[in-house]
This record gives C-alpha cells, structure tokens and sequence, in this order.
C-alpha cells in the first residue's frame, strides 16, 4: 500500500521520531516501507509500541527483551529484518 494511502501518516512518522537515532530510523523505514501492507493486528501492535519507552523499544529490537505477545514480536522482527536489507 502506498504511504500516499495510510491515514494519519505525518501523525505517525511524528511518533516514530525517538531520542535515539537508532530508532528513529528503524521505526521510521518500518512505517514506510512496511506498516502499510502489515495486518490490521500488525498495525495496532506497531501503535502500542510506539507507547514504550525508547529503552524498553531498543532492548526488544537488540534481542535483550522480548515483548510481551507474539504479534509485536512479530511487528519487532518485521522491524528488525527490515534493518539489514
């Protein structure tokens, strides 16, 4: 889906902006290239995410915690994955 289409978009891309560098890029490529064409479930899990502390965001995409369902696991490993490719 193109990012033209997902409502809101300028709202979310303000969000993913963190106090890490780090994060903002992962989040923000996430949202671009990725939150569009994600389940409506993905997309609710991205949301809570973005609720997290930048610390709490930075442990699950470094593998040092886990959150805490299995479909923003899966939102992290999309976030993730995206990061090296």
């Amino acid at each position: 889906m193109p990012s033209t289409a997902i409502p809101e978009l300028g709202r979310l891309r303000w969000r993913c902006r963190r106090g890490m560098k780090e994060l903002d890029l992962l989040l923000t490529r996430y949202l671009e290239e990725r939150y569009g064409g994600s389940s409506p479930a993905a997309q609710r899990a991205f949301l809570e995410l973005l609720e997290a502390p930048d610390p709490v965001i930075y442990a699950y995409c470094m593998g040092q915690a886990y959150p805490p369902t299995a479909i923003l696991s899966a939102v992290i490993e999309r976030i993730t994955s995206n990061a090296v490719g």
